[in-house]
């Protein structure tokens, strides 16, 4: 009797930190000073993909460091909890690194990062990744990771040697415009999916409209390959491989938000889980923005939706009954 074949995962070869949330009611002038009304700390960056695209059934696979402190034993125990697996053993030479998120009023957030031994990555521990990966598996790749003077070439040249049979999806990140031309240009031609939101679509075409952003960044990607730019509230615009010059809007679904923070991790996350699942792109990208509609409705960072909410959220028509 033939063995099966292991599942296909997500394997993010970017970064899981911890993130300090503070809500305030504005971010403050230069100079001056603002009273948060909460604090909370969390595991954040690509763990919010990770679990998202966990909740929905997908197997996953944290590929980045992790330290020794409080912020790494964050993390882990973060990630034991989600039954998300550690590629790489702990890193004894500092901490993981963290993230200030200030949330104002209005449910947007603004960061500062720090990074700890996650931004040191050694081409031994990046050839470690290469070598754990499965036909199959779907490569996540951070913008946050590219910017990193250590981390960013070792990983642009990751992924241009990745095989045919493994997906690539980048997600570009806040700091897209700070990466060198050198490191994302081959990171783009080996990806088949781009994800990002309507500012980071903005500063990598210079198009303020979503839809002829999404058309310009599928230009700049390797035939079949395809692109989402996020616009919140307002669902995705999707240029799927095979469209041509098609690119559609996907609309997103009201509701009242209270914390936005990992909202676009969440939308990543679910879309890959249901590409995985066997939905086609565009269904993928619907059930996509109800996981991200529904992460925004409470608070804090990892808010995404299992699958049994999900189905719910959707109502009478749960994307072609493929998720029952």
């Amino acid at each position: 009797m033939s063995t099966p074949s292991p599942s296909p995962r997500l394997v993010l070869a970017g970064n899981v930190i911890a993130d300090l949330v503070i809500e305030v009611p504005a971010l403050p002038e230069r100079g001056g000073d603002v009273i948060g009304s909460r604090t909370e700390l969390y595991a954040g960056g690509g763990f919010n993909a990770l679990t998202a695209a966990r909740r929905l059934g997908a197997d996953a696979v944290y590929a980045g460091l992790h330290g020794t402190g409080p912020y790494g034993d964050l993390v882990r125990r973060a990630l034991a909890e989600e039954d998300i697996a550690t590629l790489h053993p702990v890193r004894t030479d500092g901490d993981t690194g963290f993230c200030v998120a200030l949330v104002d009023s209005g449910g947007e957030r603004t960061f500062v990062t720090s990074f700890g031994v996650d931004a040191r990555m050694t081409a031994a521990e990046t050839a470690a990744v290469a070598g754990a990966l499965r036909p199959g598996d779907t490569v996540q790749l951070s913008g946050y990771s590219l910017v990193m003077e250590v981390n960013g070439p070792l990983l642009s040249a990751f992924a241009a040697g990745l095989p045919a049979d493994v997906r690539v999806c980048f997600d570009p990140a806040p700091l897209v415009a700070d990466i060198p031309a050198e490191v994302l240009e081959p990171v783009l031609a080996r990806t088949d999916w781009l994800s990002c939101n309507a500012r980071e679509a903005r500063l990598m075409t210079g198009l303020s409209l979503p839809q002829e952003a999404a058309a310009a960044l599928r230009g700049r990607l390797a035939p079949g390959a395809g692109v989402l730019v996020r616009a919140d509230k307002d669902g995705c615009w999707l240029a799927a491989p095979g469209s041509g010059d098609v690119v559609v809007h996907v609309p997103g679904f009201p509701v009242d938000a209270v914390d936005s923070n990992g909202a676009g991790d969440a939308h990543v996350g679910a879309f890959l889980a249901l590409l995985g699942r066997g939905l086609d792109p565009l269904s993928a990208a619907r059930g996509a923005n109800a996981a991200a509609a529904c992460a925004v409705t409470r608070r804090g960072p990892a808010t995404a939706p299992g699958l049994a909410e999900l189905v719910a959220f959707l109502g009478d028509d749960p994307l072609g009954g493929l998720l029952g």
